[in-house]
C-alpha cells in the first residue's frame, strides 16, 4: 500500500513562544479517535494511506499542531470552564480553518453521527450531547447527530440549535484572527482566545443550564450565551467549598449562660407560688446549661454579616458551631463559598465576605445536620431566599430547603440576633413568624395548612 511521509517539522508561523524541535509520527486511522495531535510530547498520530479522507485527517492534526495551544495556555481557563468545552470547542476552530483554507471537512463524517446522537440522548447526557454537537458542526454528521437525538429527546433542538447560532457568530472573523498565535494581554494565544475560548465559554453555560421548557426561557438560554448575558438557571446547587484556610484561635472560656426551669423536685424552692398554681407542682428549680448548637449563616448579597452581633451570639453559646456561606455565581469550585467562623470554642480570625449569591443553602444545611451533636438545635439565618448554582430563585430547591427545615426541626432567624434565641429556645419557629422567611418560609406555611 502506497503511504505518505509527513514531517510537521516543516510548520512555521507560531508566535506563542514555541521552541521548533522533533517530532514523532505514528500510523493512525481514519475513524474517529484514530487520529491525534500531541504538542507537549511532539506526537502526532494520522493515517498514512493516500485517500482524500485521509488527506483531510492529517490536515486537522497538523492545523492543530499549527494553531492550538500548549498545554500551560489551555490550563489558564479551566477554572471557567469545562475541559471538555475547551476540547469540543478547538475542534471547531479546527475544522473551520481548514474548510476556509478548501478542504472538504464534510469527508470527516464516520457515519457514527446518527448513534452517538441516540446514545446521549437515551443516556440523559445533556453536557456531552452539547460538546459533541460542536465538534460535529460543519463536517457533515451535524445532520444525522440531531436526526438521532430527535428520536428520544427532541425537545433537546432547539436549544442545540440556539449553541449553533451563537457559534457562528462567535467565529464570523478574519481566518488570519481565528489562527493568530501571538499571545494576548491575558497571555494566551490571541486567536484561541477570540474564538476556542469565547466558544468554551459559552459551551459551559449550555452544559450546566436547565434546559429550556417554554419559549421565554428558551429567549432566556439565547440571551445567556451572549457576551455579557446573565447565566442562566440550573436548577441545582452547586457544591459545598469549605475554606480550608481560615485560621481559628481558642476563645477565652466563660460560664455558659443558665436558665432555671421548674420541676417537682430539687433543692431550692425557687417557685413556692407553683405549688398552689401548678397541677403538677414544680415549685422546685433546675439549673440547666445551654451553650452549643450550629448556625448557619446565609452571608449572600441580601445577608451582612455583624461581628459584634457574633460576637453576642457566643456570649450565649461559647461552645456554638457556625458556619457562613454564599456561593459566586457561576463559579466552578475554585473559590472556597463556606466556611468554618467558630468551632466549638474556636473563633475565625478574620471574617470573609460573601461572594454575591446563595448558591449552597441546601449543602450548608446537610452540613450542619451532619456536624450537629445529639439533639443539639440547628439555626439557619436566612430572609428564606434559596438559589441555584448561578444565583437564580429556583421553587424545587426552596422546597428540598423546607423539607430540611421541616423533617430536622431547624429554627430560622432573620439575623444573629434572633438566632441568639432560637438557640435558648425549646420550640421550633412558630408559624406566625414564617411570613419573614420569604420562599422558604411561605412552603413552609402551605405544608402546615395541609
Amino acid at each position: 500500500m502506497t503511504t505518505t511521509l509527513i514531517f510537521p517539522e516543516l510548520l512555521s508561523g507560531r508566535e506563542d513562544g514555541d521552541v521548533p524541535r522533533a517530532w514523532s509520527v505514528r500510523a493512525g486511522s481514519t475513524m474517529r479517535g484514530g487520529a491525534s495531535c500531541n504538542l507537549a510530547d511532539r506526537v502526532l498520530e494520522v493515517p498514512l494511506e493516500v485517500s482524500d479522507t485521509a488527506r483531510v485527517v492529517r490536515a486537522h492534526e497538523l492545523m492543530h499542531a499549527r494553531v492550538s495551544p500548549q498545554v500551560h495556555h489551555l490550563a489558564k481557563a479551566l477554572n471557567e470552564v469545562t475541559p471538555r468545552a475547551l476540547e469540543c470547542a478547538e475542534e471547531y476552530r479546527v475544522n473551520f480553518l481548514l474548510g476556509r483554507l478548501g478542504f472538504d471537512v464534510s469527508l470527516l463524517r464516520d457515519g457514527t453521527e446518527k448513534l452517538g446522537g441516540r446514545h446521549v440522548a437515551e443516556a440523559q447526557e445533556w453536557a456531552e450531547a452539547v460538546c459533541f454537537w460542536v465538534a460535529v458542526l460543519g463536517t457533515g454528521g451535524e445532520r444525522d447527530y440531531l436526526a438521532g437525538i430527535r428520536q428520544v429527546r427532541s425537545e433537546w433542538l432547539p436549544a442545540l440549535r440556539a449553541v449553533r447560532k451563537r457559534a457562528a457568530a462567535i467565529f464570523n472573523q478574519s481566518t488570519s484572527v481565528l489562527a493568530a498565535t501571538r499571545l494576548n494581554s491575558d497571555g494566551v494565544p490571541g486567536g484561541y482566545g477570540r474564538s476556542t475560548l469565547a466558544l468554551a465559554r459559552a459551551l459551559t453555560l449550555a452544559m450546566e443550564a436547565r434546559l429550556p421548557a417554554t419559549p421565554e426561557e428558551l429567549r432566556a438560554f439565547r440571551r445567556a450565551l451572549e457576551a455579557g448575558g446573565r447565566r442562566p438557571a440550573t436548577g441545582r446547587f452547586a457544591p459545598l467549598v469549605i475554606d480550608g484556610t481560615l485560621e481559628r484561635t481558642i476563645r477565652p472560656r466563660s460560664a455558659s449562660i443558665r436558665r432555671s426551669r421548674p420541676t417537682t423536685s430539687g433543692t431550692v424552692l425557687r417557685y413556692p407560688s407553683r405549688l398552689l398554681t401548678d397541677d403538677l407542682r414544680r415549685g422546685f428549680s433546675q439549673r440547666v446549661a445551654r451553650h452549643g448548637g450550629v448556625v448557619v449563616i446565609d452571608q449572600s448579597g441580601s445577608m451582612d454579616l455583624d461581628p459584634n452581633a457574633l460576637a453576642r451570639l457566643l456570649r450565649c453559646a461559647p461552645r456554638a458551631l457556625v458556619l457562613g456561606y454564599s456561593h459566586r455565581p457561576g463559579d466552578r469550585g475554585s473559590s472556597p463559598n463556606a466556611w468554618v467562623l467558630c468551632d466549638r470554642g474556636t473563633v475565625a480570625t478574620r471574617y470573609p465576605t460573601g461572594n454575591v449569591g446563595n448558591g449552597v443553602d441546601g449543602p450548608a444545611l446537610r452540613w450542619a445536620l451532619r456536624q450537629r451533636e445529639g439533639d443539639e438545635p440547628v439555626v439557619w439565618v436566612t430572609d428564606g431566599q434559596v438559589t441555584d448554582s448561578h444565583d437564580h430563585p429556583d421553587a424545587d430547591l426552596t422546597r428540598e430547603c423546607a423539607t430540611l427545615v421541616r423533617r430536622h426541626g431547624i429554627r430560622l432567624a432573620r439575623g444573629l440576633e434572633e438566632a441568639a434565641s432560637a438557640l435558648r429556645s425549646n420550640s421550633r419557629t412558630p408559624a406566625s413568624r414564617l411570613g419573614a422567611f420569604g420562599r422558604v418560609g411561605r412552603v413552609l406555611r402551605e405544608s402546615a395548612q395541609i
